[in-house]
């Protein structure tokens, strides 16, 4: 068992305000999908605000939504993200965000227990912005091991 957990930051900005009717069924499925998250194997912890969501946070933006959560290692994440009914969703995400010109999603490791800040998640979003890919803040494209697990072990779990 590693000593890390994989933190995992995305932000989207909204085509329309959360409450308008083209957001409807976005908001409609938030309930599902954040429940799908923690019932889902390697789902450690997730962001959320008063209504059990984190749409009332707005760190980057009032149009802009964050997710910030952690997970056991990528490939649970992945599976999550890809393999699970979030998957549907992600196919619709054209429908209810705009295509933002850079990177809007950041991976990294933290020591197990820790619950990263919006802060410290900024940091590592604009990290990644500036220097691409490092074992710092990293995306899936190119995920890094973290500092207790050898790098082949690491290779096989990393494919898209």
């Amino acid at each position: 068992m590693s000593a890390y957990q994989l933190a995992q930051l995305n932000i989207a900005s909204m085509k329309e305000p959360l409450e308008s009717p083209g957001m409807a069924d976005f908001v409609a499925n938030l309930e599902r999908i954040n429940a799908l998250a923690e019932a889902s194997p390697g789902f450690v912890w997730r962001l959320q605000d008063e209504a059990g969501d984190a749409t009332a946070l707005r760190p980057f933006g009032e149009e802009v939504l964050v997710n910030l959560s952690l997970w056991r290692d990528v490939e649970a994440l992945k599976d999550y993200v890809y393999k699970s009914a979030h998957a549907e969703m992600l196919k619709r995400r054209n429908e209810w965000f705009a295509r933002m010109g850079e990177a809007h999603m950041v991976l990294w490791w933290v020591p197990a227990g820790h619950l990263p800040s919006v802060g410290e998640a900024a940091e590592r979003l604009q990290l990644l912005r500036e220097l691409g890919s490092t074992a710092q803040a990293f995306s899936f494209r190119q995920a890094f091991a973290p500092a207790d697990m050898p790098v082949a072990a690491m290779a096989s779990t990393v494919t898209e």
